[in-house]
């Protein structure tokens, strides 16, 4: 079961996190980090950013990109990471790749993704988001637990959700490039975050709920090193609730 860890807030949960990135960079100054986009993940750079932490050495790879946006549109996810993540950490851009960044065909782009993360020696943490339809990455409903990094078609709803980044949801690309969900099961540990009542279902489904290819997140019970931070809100269907706070609460010493 993964460890889920139910916060008052988006900050405490990005500080939680943080945490854990800095004492994987004190253990291995190289450390590769997988880096997820939106909004989600930036209470956690933004503890980072706090903490001071020397991410120079570190390597990056992002969970996504979109296809057909010209090169360095402000929505693209290469624009999204370099803005929220390298410039402010501090991180070397050479050392940090989003998927089809190498200029190569777009047909084979997943598997050179695949040997660029295997010759960096693998994730050592993996930050996800989820969406409302229980998408990681941009896995959709119906991804093969075993997938790996390639071009995926994305659903109307993941579309509607990330609109509010574009003029219109006309704007919204149809097609990305996402590691697989097998891809993201490698990392040696993943970090979920997810905040708000709009997430609580897909929450609840990825944490208690049966394993299946139609939640896509639900693969995480998978990987044998998890935590997941939510809020109360996110929280809000858990059956199991009160366990993971006393868990939390009661954690032995050697844990905190």
């Amino acid at each position: 079961m993964a460890e889920v860890v139910i916060v008052g807030s988006a900050v405490e949960a990005g500080a939680i996190a943080a945490d854990r990135i800095a004492a994987l960079v004190a253990r291995k100054p190289d450390a590769v980090l997988g880096l997820a986009t939106g909004s989600t993940p930036l209470p956690v750079w933004a503890a980072l950013r706090e903490r001071g932490v020397d991410l120079s050495r570190v390597r990056g790879f992002a969970l996504d990109e979109y296809l057909g946006l010209p090169p360095g549109d402000p929505e693209s996810y290469a624009s999204v990471i370099a803005r929220d993540v390298v410039e402010p950490l501090g991180l070397d851009p050479a050392l940090v790749r989003v998927p089809g960044d190498d200029g190569g065909p777009v047909e084979t782009a997943g598997a050179r993704y695949e040997a660029a993360i295997r010759a960096a020696g693998g994730v050592d943490l993996q930050i996800l988001g989820i969406g409302r339809t229980g998408h990681i990455g941009f896995n959709e409903p119906g991804s093969s637990l075993a997938s790996r990094t390639r071009v995926k078609t994305l659903t109307d709803a993941t579309r509607a959700d990330n609109a509010r980044f574009f003029d219109t949801i006309d704007d919204v690309p149809r097609h990305c490039l996402t590691q697989g969900l097998g891809t993201i099961l490698d990392a040696r540990e993943l970090v979920l975050l997810a905040f708000g009542e709009a997430k609580a279902e897909a929450v609840a489904g990825a944490v208690e709920g049966p394993v299946s290819a139609s939640l896509p997140g639900s693969v995480i019970q998978l990987h044998p090193e998890v935590t997941v931070l939510v809020d109360e809100a996110a929280a809000g269907r858990l059956r199991y609730a009160d366990y993971y706070r006393a868990a939390w609460e009661h954690r032995p010493a050697w844990l905190r």
